[in-house]
């Protein structure tokens, strides 16, 4: 039994370091959204931080429709990001769960 604590106890702290390693991968996974008409672009990481945003020179000169199209880009971007790195942390989390009998999290 103490053999069996000790074997999940390693397990659990190799988990623990696959998934620091896939947040780092996930810096260099870079997602691209653009506004429909490709006049606002952003790119951040699966992580969720913002790279760069490209803005076109038309939509510089109206304020409220340049807020409109970051709002709605950047969430979309974010969705997508969230998507990916929620699934990827999940993927490393579940391989790595010791099976616990009423513990299965990841249905």
């Amino acid at each position: 039994m103490f053999g069996d604590m000790m074997n999940m106890m390693g397990k659990l702290k190799e988990t623990q370091q696959k998934v620091e390693d896939t947040k780092k991968r996930l810096d260099t996974v870079i997602i691209d959204e653009c506004s429909n008409d490709k006049q606002l672009k952003v790119s951040l990481t699966a992580n969720r931080t913002i790279k760069s945003i490209d803005i076109s020179d038309s939509l510089m000169e109206d304020k409220k429709q340049l807020e409109d199209y970051l709002i709605i880009t950047l969430n979309k971007a974010i969705e997508r990001a969230t998507q990916i790195n929620d699934s990827e942390l999940a993927a490393v989390a579940k391989e790595g769960m010791p099976n616990i009998p009423g513990m299965d999290m990841f249905k």
